[in-house]
């Protein structure tokens, strides 16, 4: 099974994919992980996104695909799970390009809903309770930049949600319930179940 999971920065998309991979045996391809691993990985690719990152550029669409392309030749365990890509229509084509090609198919698309406001107060409060707690908070944890994260994110990768909308694999869920009762409507979408608040 293969599925992506949509939503804004601090959804929690990264907190469900790790339980999904512990619960269902799937890898997670998270973008972020992937240029970081390729860049020591002393591959021809990894040689590549390291030179780009050492430069300080963008890595472009191509390296990534590349890097998810190597993925899907290899073990394929429970299915893969894509977090943080695609992020724009561009990289979305892409990657069904890229699945059909290796005789794969996307069997989901989950959109985790979460209020604007709420979403700030989680992501600001976290970034409090780190520091209360001594450790190092990322810089730009706090309400500003949190919203231009989000303004950023509803320009290139809302469209998405459109898109797979119209293909009809996207289910849209609650993102601001308890982590458990996140993780039972994912559950629910992927064991083939119809929950409240399907788009």
């Amino acid at each position: 099974m293969n599925i992506i999971l949509l939503g804004p920065p601090g959804a929690g998309k990264g907190t469900q994919a790790g339980m999904l991979v512990a619960d269902r045996d799937m890898i997670q391809l998270s973008t972020g992980d992937m240029l970081r691993a390729a860049r020591t990985s002393g591959t021809e690719m990894g040689k590549i996104v390291a030179d780009v990152m050492d430069k300080g550029e963008l890595v472009t669409d191509e390296i990534v695909i590349g890097l998810i392309r190597e993925q899907l030749e290899g073990d394929k365990k429970g299915g893969f799970i894509f977090d943080g890509f695609p992020r724009t229509l561009a990289q979305a084509d892409a990657l069904a390009d890229l699945l059909e090609e290796n005789g794969e198919q996307l069997d989901a698309v989950i959109e985790m809903q979460v209020d604007d406001d709420t979403l700030v107060k989680r992501i600001v409060g976290r970034a409090a309770e780190a520091v209360a707690a001594g450790k190092e908070a990322r810089a730009d944890d706090n309400e500003d930049s949190v919203r231009i994260r989000l303004m950023e994110y509803y320009k290139k990768t809302a469209p998405l949600i459109g898109y797979y909308h119209a293909k009809g694999n996207l289910t849209s869920i609650d993102g601001l319930g308890t982590m458990d009762e996140v993780k039972s409507a994912i559950s629910a979408v992927l064991n083939g179940g119809d929950i409240i608040g399907n788009g």
